[in-house]
């Protein structure tokens, strides 16, 4: 717990204090002075419980309102220099598109080659962070999008190393209504994780949509049924010898409660089946 947290914990709990003494004192005075009926000591009591909730907002009102006005301050800094970090990424990227066209030895090339990639990724922490931040601030936008498109799109981003992974899709083209790069982000760690986990020798993954359930098969090592629950913990992991935090199933859990989508998992004979129930964010198309 940081600092500003513990100050604000400390003053809120020496407001309401005071205010309870206060209250405490009143209540001792005027019963020890004046008689009250069984009616009249209730009218009595929840006049005073009035008055110390009027007592409690004065004074910590000053306090709250210095609270959100910081936060205020520190949302905007971290917009604004959001905003600051797309101008060197796409400057980079720019100069890197001249370069391709005006260089023509291969060592010049790879190297070029090799800062657009880096420029790449550095893009992809930019748009995460700067989605993070939405998130935190309730500020998502939600859009529509077809499924079929989405998944092409994570599926090119994992063709370096899905090498040689059968994959074998079977997608209708619904068209969905949430939160984009919140879906695309999901689907990765669940494509990811079919691509970490498959068959080392005939890797194979299935993507399929039925009705509205879109699952995803992987071929090869399986989730042992006591761990079925614990997986979409954070930072939990079945192996420790496998890389990664275990973030991953966290992620994609947290994103399905928040859309109301149903997630559960499949042990199978030879592999692990991961299903999503969309329906909550299946939008018919408009006529």
């Amino acid at each position: 717990m940081n600092s500003k947290k513990i100050d604000f914990l400390i003053s809120i709990s020496i407001v309401f204090i005071f205010s309870l003494s206060i209250i405490l004192y009143l209540n001792y005075y005027f019963t020890s002075t004046i008689y009250f009926t069984n009616e009249q000591y209730l009218v009595f009591e929840l006049f005073l419980l009035f008055i110390g909730v009027l007592i409690f907002l004065f004074f910590s009102s000053s306090l709250i309102k210095y609270t959100f006005k910081s936060d205020e301050k520190l949302e905007k800094d971290i917009k604004n220099t959001i905003h600051e970090l797309n101008i060197p990424v796409s400057t980079i990227k720019m100069n890197v598109q001249l370069l391709k066209k005006s260089l023509k030895e291969e060592k010049n090339l790879v190297r070029v080659e090799r800062i657009s990639k880096a420029n790449e990724n550095l893009l992809k922490l930019y748009e995460n962070l700067e989605y993070e931040f939405k998130k935190e601030i309730d500020k998502i936008e939600l859009e529509e999008f077809y499924l079929e498109d989405i998944i092409k799109i994570s599926l090119d981003k994992f063709e370096d190393i899905k090498k040689d992974t059968i994959i074998e899709t079977n997608i209708q083209n619904p068209l969905l209504y949430c939160d984009y790069n919140g879906f695309l982000m999901a689907f990765d760690n669940l494509f990811s994780n079919a691509i970490k986990y498959n068959d080392k020798e005939n890797p194979y993954i299935k993507i399929e949509l039925n009705d509205t359930i879109l699952s995803i098969f992987n071929k090869g090592e399986k989730i042992d049924t006591k761990n079925i629950m614990l997986v979409f913990d954070r930072y939990f992991q079945e192996d420790s010898q496998n890389s990664g935090f275990g973030l991953g199933l966290a992620i994609v859990k947290e994103f399905c409660d928040k859309y109301k989508i149903s997630i559960n998992i499949e042990t199978l004979k030879d592999g692990t089946k991961i299903n999503l129930n969309l329906k909550n964010i299946l939008r018919k198309e408009k006529l």
